[in-house]
């Protein structure tokens, strides 16, 4: 791997959405050292259980996650979890519109214009694992870093352009089914330009090779939609998203999800992007858009 991580992060930030890549950025304020290997490896045993470290060196840090197993070539192999070490950051990279949509991080522009320095991690052959799986040990590589790294002000999801400050993370009481969801997809929130028409959709879950979510709707209140459409990200995530094009869900009445009115799914690409497959949720009466189910 190249000792520079830019060359990671462009590739990181690329416009792949197929489950194969999933980075994190840690910001911080000043230029620090790879922790210590022996702490490294105490720090990832300790969320992550058995680990081997492969790889330590001035550029990068990798660690074979041995409680985790993939298929690779016919064989059962684990992933692996790698680690850049600690460069200028290039935050202007992170545009308008997805500063637009943190919405997890409210002080997120001060943390660009005063966090010069990141960390980039990510996993390899991770994808090869089940979205259970691959969403736990994400999320517990996560824990780690925001330990190893005290410094880290906010850690940037570069899959869905989520960012939450790293103290939020280290005291969060989040169950542990529920992190990926909370942490690592965004649900966003968009109004159609000389139109009253809005449209909400979630970017994140095609890590795990899960479909996101889409409405596009006029006259009702956005905040119930982005509340339904958290509620079936989990839904989908816990029972490996059984929904099919034509099947209904319970929609919003009053700004209460119930089993009185129906909404119609079907599976299409994304309005916005990137594309990427949605489950495209039609609002009934409120629908914007052509739609017939």
């Amino acid at each position: 791997m190249d000792n520079n991580n830019e060359t990671f992060t462009q590739d990181l930030s690329g416009e792949e959405h197929n489950g194969a890549v999933f980075g994190m950025q840690l910001f911080m304020r000043e230029q620090c050292p790879m922790p210590d290997k022996e702490l490294m490896t105490s720090v990832m045993q300790k969320h992550l259980g058995a680990v081997l470290n492969y790889s330590y060196d001035d550029g990068f840090a990798g660690f074979s996650a041995l409680e985790y197993k993939t298929r690779f070539n016919g064989k059962e192999i684990p992933p692996s979890l790698l680690i850049t070490k600690c460069c200028e950051a290039k935050p202007e990279t992170i545009d308008a519109f997805t500063r637009s949509q943190m919405w997890s991080c409210p002080d997120h522009d001060r943390v660009l214009s005063e966090c010069r320095y990141q960390v980039v991690a990510t996993d390899l052959l991770g994808a090869a694992l089940s979205a259970s799986d691959r969403a736990d040990m994400l999320m517990n590589f996560l824990e780690a870093l925001v330990e190893l790294y005290p410094t880290c002000e906010a850690v940037y999801f570069m899959t869905s352009g989520k960012m939450f400050m790293a103290e939020d993370i280290r005291s969060h009481n989040i169950p542990r089914e529920s992190r990926f969801i909370y942490f690592a997809v965004n649900v966003r929130f968009f109004k159609i330009q000389d139109t009253d028409d809005m449209l909400v959709d979630s970017i994140g879950m095609s890590t795990l090779h899960l479909p996101d979510l889409q409405y596009h709707f006029h006259s009702l209140d956005p905040n119930p939609i982005v509340n339904h459409a958290y509620n079936m990200l989990s839904y989908i995530f816990e029972n490996d998203c059984p929904i099919k094009s034509g099947d209904t869900i319970d929609g919003i009445d009053n700004g209460e999800m119930t089993m009185d009115v129906q909404w119609g799914c079907h599976y299409e690409e994304s309005m916005v992007q990137p594309k990427r497959e949605v489950i495209d949720i039609c609002a009934g009466r409120f629908a914007s858009g052509d739609r017939e189910y």
